[in-house]
C-alpha cells in the first residue's frame, strides 16, 4: 500500500495506540531507509525536504512490501491494511520525525513532554493538567541512540550528542524545542516544549486570566513608547509566550531583529504581523576549543548582537540572556527603541541582579559598578511570570501561569546602583497582579493607550 502523507491535525493522544507495533522491525526499517537515502545522495537541504520525504515514502513502501512477502513465505500471519499503514507511519516518523514521540508532538492537546527514562513519560496538556504517557522506546539505550540519530541528520545545523557532548538542544519542525541529557544523568532525560500560542496578543493573555486589562494596557503602552522590557520567570513559566504578546504591540513598519539559541519566537514566519524581521540563531561549535576560546564553527548570540548594529534595526529581541551577551543586549537597549529579552529568575528584582552578573561575565572591564549602572540605564521594565503547580482533584497536577510582578527600573543611589518601583504586584496567595505605584515619568504612557484612570481606580481599591 502507498504511504500516505500525515495529517498534521491527527491526535496521537486519542488516535489508535501503537503499543502493538513491532518496534524492532520499525528500527530495522528506519536504518535501512536512512542508509538507502544516504547511498542515493538524496538532497537534504531545507528546500529539498519535500522531495526527500517523497523518496523516503517510496523506499518505506518497497521495504514493507519485501517484509510482507517474507512473512507469507514463512507462514506468518499477514498484516491487515491498518497494521501496514501504522507500520509505514511509524517508520516514516522514525526517519523524518521523532519516532514514537511523534504522535505526542502532533497532538494538539499536548503542550509539554517530560521524559525521565524511556518508560517514564509525563505530558502536560493544554489547560495545565499533567498525565502519564506510554513508553517512547524499549530501552534507555534505544532512546539515546534515536536522539543521536535525530541530532545528526540535519546537514544545515547538525548537533552532536555523545559521551563527549552529553547535552542536546534542538529546534524541531513546527517550532517545538527539545532539550536532552545523557551519560551525566542516571537515565536519559528529555523535555520537549511545544509553543501552542504562537500568534498571541496581550488580550489573549487577559482572556486566559494571566493578567488584568489594566496591566495589559500598561505593557502595551510601554512597548509602543519605545521602552525596553525584560521578561523573567522560571523554566516553563511562559516567558516566550509573553514576549510574543509584547511583540504583537510593535508597529508593523518597524524593523525587528531576533536573537535566539534555537528559533522559538518565529516572528520571521509572521509576515502579516511583522513584515520586516531579521532572525539570528546561535550555532554550537565542534572539536577542541581554539586559542580564541571558541570551538570551530561556533556562532554566539554575542557575535550576532554585535553584528546586528549595522542592520538598521528598530528593535532587538533577545530570546534568552544567560551570559556575556547581556552586555551587547544592554548596549542595544541603550541605543535602540525598545528592546525585549528574557532571563531566568525567581522574582523581578532577582532578574535585575541576574543581568548584573551576566554583564560582569562579558570581560574584565565589566566591574560590578559598571554592570549595575548598565542594567539600570538600559532596562526600563521587568515583567515576572510565575508558574504554579498544584494537585488536581483526580490526583494529577494542574499548572497555572500568570504575571505576578511588573517593576520599573531606574538609576538609583550609589550604594545599590538602581532603584525599582513595583507598578503591579500580586499579593501572597493571589494570581492577580494589582496596581501599586506608578512612577511620575510613566504617566505619559496615556499617549500610547495606557488606562491611567483604570489604574488609579484599581489602585485606590488596593489601598496602595
Amino acid at each position: 500500500m502507498p504511504l500516505q502523507t500525515r495529517d498534521a491535525g491527527r491526535s496521537g493522544w486519542h488516535g489508535r495506540s501503537q503499543d502493538g507495533l513491532d518496534w524492532e522491525l520499525v528500527a530495522s526499517l528506519r536504518q535501512q531507509t536512512a542508509d538507502r537515502l544516504s547511498q542515493e545522495g538524496t538532497p537534504t537541504g531545507e528546500e529539498d525536504r519535500g522531495a526527500q520525504q517523497e523518496r523516503g515514502r517510496a523506499i518505506i513502501t518497497e521495504l514493507l512490501g519485501q517484509e510482507a512477502t517474507e512473512r507469507l513465505r514463512a507462514g506468518t500471519e499477514a498484516w491487515d491494511i491498518e497494521e501496514q499503514h501504522d507500520l509505514a507511519r511509524a517508520v516514516f516518523d522514525a526517519v523524518f520525525g521523532l519516532g514514537r514521540l511523534q504522535p505526542l508532538v502532533d497532538d494538539p492537546q499536548v503542550e509539554n513532554i517530560m521524559i525521565f527514562g524511556h518508560d517514564q513519560v509525563t505530558v502536560e496538556l493544554t489547560g495545565g493538567r499533567q498525565v502519564t504517557s506510554p513508553p517512547v522506546a524499549d530501552s534507555d539505550q534505544e532512546l539515546v541512540d534515536f536522539l543521536a540519530f535525530v541530532a545528526s541528520r540535519s546537514e544545515v545545523n547538525a548537533r552532536p550528542f555523545s559521551r563527549s557532548h552529553p547535552e542536546l538542544h534542538l529546534r524541531l519542525d513546527g517550532g517545538a524545542r527539545l532539550a536532552a541529557q545523557a551519560w551525566v544523568t542516571p537515565r536519559p532525560q528529555v523535555v520537549i516544549r511545544r509553543h501552542r500560542m504562537t500568534q498571541v496578543s496581550l488580550q489573549d493573555l487577559v482572556d486566559l486570566g494571566a493578567l488584568t486589562p489594566v496591566a495589559a494596557s500598561f505593557l502595551a503602552a510601554v512597548v509602543r513608547s519605545g521602552r525596553s522590557i525584560v521578561v523573567s520567570g522560571a523554566q516553563g513559566a511562559g516567558k516566550t509566550t509573553m514576549v510574543r504578546a509584547l511583540c504583537n504591540e510593535i508597529p508593523r513598519y518597524e524593523v525587528i531583529g531576533t536573537f535566539e539559541t534555537e528559533h522559538e519566537l518565529h516572528l520571521h514566519q509572521m509576515p502579516e504581523r511583522h513584515p520586516y524581521v531579521f532572525a539570528w540563531e546561535a550555532r554550537p561549535g565542534s572539536g577542541e576549543v581554539g586559542p580564541d576560546g571558541s570551538r570551530a564553527g561556533e556562532y554566539t548570540l554575542d557575535q550576532a548582537l554585535h553584528g546586528s548594529f549595522r542592520m538598521n534595526l528598530n528593535r532587538q529581541i533577545v530570546g534568552e540572556v544567560r551570559g556575556p551577551e547581556a552586555a551587547a543586549m544592554l548596549k542595544a537597549m541603550q541605543s535602540g527603541s525598545g528592546s525585549i529579552s528574557t532571563t531566568h529568575a525567581a522574582h523581578a528584582v532577582g532578574a535585575v541582579e541576574k543581568l548584573v552578573t551576566c554583564v560582569m561575565e562579558s570581560g574584565q572591564h565589566a566591574t560590578h559598578d559598571f554592570a549595575l549602572r548598565a542594567v539600570a540605564s538600559g532596562v526600563d521594565v521587568v515583567v515576572h511570570v510565575t508558574k504554579e503547580t498544584l494537585p488536581a482533584p483526580d490526583g494529577s497536577a494542574q499548572v497555572s501561569r500568570f504575571v505576578s510582578e511588573i517593576i520599573a527600573v531606574a538609576l538609583g543611589e550609589e550604594q545599590t546602583g538602581y532603584a525599582v518601583t513595583h507598578v503591579f504586584k500580586a499579593d501572597p496567595g493571589s494570581a492577580t497582579a494589582r496596581p501599586y505605584v506608578l512612577p511620575d515619568d510613566y504617566r505619559d504612557l496615556t499617549r500610547f493607550g495606557f488606562d491611567l484612570a483604570g489604574f488609579t481606580e484599581a489602585q485606590e481599591g488596593t489601598g496602595a
